[in-house]
């Protein structure tokens, strides 16, 4: 009797974990889902998003290119609407290192995964207006420009740099493999201190006025981050740098310099959410935005072939 008793709570224990583990389970909606895909497919998708940083933050901050600093590492169309930035020495001078620090990365992805140089460079539109409609910054008085000042370009560049590094969150634990897995984390702390830098720099003049609008660097950085959940279709990952106590830390802040979800972790972010950023269309079978005709590569063919939106 006793030991029918002792397998009886031994059975009523397993049901109770049973129970309690799928309640506190997330199920993500399928548009919030990551796309099945093999390790080599991934960083091939990756490197559509570190060859367009490499060319934003280079052609942004003294107009070089890929090209420039390693030939025949990559080949593909010129991006459309590179501006060299109205940027202070110091701000030129960080970009530029982001830009050479992209280009570091791709040839470390050519070195130790089995993808081969040139690698192709999608089509990439850099025009201001592009970045405005993503934002939802257009029809501003003046227009607002990406390219115009340095707490501009801070603006603009935060939220997207935000999300791809997101994205490597969801990134790192579908690589297999030891080797490859060092190279995502090497990837996505890099990403990470960016990030940092970026907000950093904004969370400094966080009440100041933008100049020549009314609307301070805060205001901004709500109006850019929730765009960004908006197209992405996944709830709130994107944050602003003042929120309200209930997206402060444990609660007890409306200070927000380092992103985070309830227990302060980096959020994730799937490819289809970061195709409906980049694009600007809130679709990731839509092209448009910052690549007009698409990503290159095995993953994102897949996605359109089975129309996963």
């Amino acid at each position: 009797m006793a030991s029918r008793s002792c397998l009886y709570a031994f059975l009523l224990l397993l049901a109770f974990q049973s129970t309690v583990i799928k309640a506190n389970t997330v199920v993500l909606p399928p548009q919030c889902r990551p796309v099945p895909a093999g390790t080599l497919a991934r960083f091939e998708f990756l490197v559509n998003l570190i060859i367009a940083q490499a060319e934003f933050f280079l052609r942004s901050s003294n107009g070089t290119r890929i090209e420039d600093i390693a030939p025949g590492l990559v080949q593909g169309p010129v991006p459309i609407g590179a501006t060299v930035a109205n940027l202070d020495n110091a701000t030129r001078a960080a970009i530029r290192e982001f830009g050479l620090a992209s280009v570091g990365i791709l040839r470390a992805i050519v070195d130790e995964t089995l993808l081969r140089a040139p690698l192709p460079r999608p089509q990439l539109n850099f025009t201001a207006e592009v970045f405005n409609r993503i934002l939802n910054l257009s029809g501003m008085t003046p227009p607002f420009n990406v390219y115009g000042s340095p707490t501009q370009f801070l603006l603009v560049t935060e939220p997207l740099i935000s999300s791809l590094q997101f994205y490597l969150a969801q990134f790192i634990p579908s690589i297999a493999g030891n080797a490859p897995q060092q190279l995502a984390a090497g990837i996505g702390l890099t990403a990470a201190a960016q990030v940092g830098y970026f907000r950093t720099r904004l969370n400094a003049m966080v009440n100041s006025p933008v100049p020549p609008f009314t609307m301070t660097v805060a205001n901004f950085t709500n109006t850019t981050a929730t765009a960004v959940n908006q197209l992405a279709l996944c709830g709130v990952k994107n944050e602003g740098l003042i929120v309200p106590l209930s997206l402060g830390a444990e609660n007890q802040t409306t200070t927000n310099v380092v992103t985070g979800d309830v227990n302060s972790l980096s959020p994730r972010r799937t490819e289809r959410e970061v195709l409906r950023i980049a694009f600007g269309t809130g679709n990731a079978t839509r092209p448009g935005g910052i690549y007009p005709s698409g990503l290159n590569g095995t993953l994102y063919r897949l996605i359109v072939a089975l129309r996963q939106s």
